[in-house]
């Protein structure tokens, strides 16, 4: 968003972004969103405050507000409206991909400095493949590694999540197998159904592969994790993932988690 005035061309605030989104709250809503994503006391959301905005209405806000500068997007990101995070991510990810390389280093910079604040499973999964599965494309995988053993969830999560940018446009599914790896003893309920979900999409690609490393860990994997990651698998071999008794096909060597390689370190 931006106006003409006396002919210079205004860029847009973080002020004018939180008005028009904030003109769009629903008090109903709110009080659904704050059950839905677990504020509680002691739940992982706790604290987190809603002002009751839909997501396709944020991202009509988004578009509207591409242009703001990366300061008001930080403003946007410190904010204790979950929305206004939302937005901030929203922006981030749409001018990291119309960015130069200048500017996607910028930005990458500041998702990480920033993680604090990308604090629900919501805001992880809508950005992390955008902008950290984005920027790591061509460049060592390692700060994942380094994510996945943060004693942050939502940095856990950013690890895995950010992997499907590899599925989905490279075709690549090694390194969601390492962070699976990587993540099969954590404890978090969100960080199992994220590892799940992964892979799940990885074995849309290459269920071979995918099916190698969930045989080989089938027994050890956290149930949940389990039942993501073979949610698309007939009844009968979900039957036997679950019982622990499931082979991979073709008579392939079930394959323990990979750890980080020089095949997947471009630096």
């Amino acid at each position: 968003m931006a106006s003409a005035r006396a002919g210079v061309h205004l860029k847009p605030t973080a002020r004018q972004a939180s008005a028009r989104l904030r003109a769009l709250a629903n008090p109903t809503d709110a009080a659904f969103l704050q059950g839905f994503f677990k504020t509680g006391p002691g739940q992982y959301g706790h604290g987190d405050r809603f002002l009751g905005i839909r997501v396709p209405a944020t991202r009509r806000v988004a578009r509207e507000f591409r242009d703001l500068p990366l300061a008001g997007v930080t403003t946007l990101l410190s904010s204790r409206w979950h929305e206004e995070r939302l937005l901030a991510l929203l922006i981030l990810g749409g001018r990291y991909a119309r960015g130069g390389e200048t500017e996607r280093e910028r930005i990458y910079r500041l998702y990480l400095a920033n993680t604090s604040r990308i604090n629900n499973w919501d805001l992880v999964d809508v950005s992390a493949p955008h902008v950290v599965g984005a920027h790591l494309a061509t460049r060592s995988r390692a700060p994942l590694d380094r994510l996945a053993q943060s004693g942050s969830v939502w940095e856990r999560r950013i690890a895995i999540v950010a992997t499907h940018w590899f599925i989905l446009r490279r075709g690549e599914i090694a390194t969601t197998l390492c962070i699976a790896g990587a993540l099969l003893d954590d404890p978090h309920d969100l960080i199992h159904k994220a590892t799940g979900w992964m892979l799940r999409e990885a074995a849309k690609r290459d269920r071979p592969g995918v099916e190698q490393f969930l045989v080989a860990h089938q027994t050890e994997m956290p149930r949940t994790m389990l039942r993501y990651a073979i949610e698309r698998f007939s009844a009968a071999t979900r039957k036997q993932y679950l019982a622990g008794t499931a082979r991979t096909s073709m008579g392939a060597s079930a394959r323990r988690a990979p750890a980080l390689n020089p095949a997947l370190d471009f630096e």
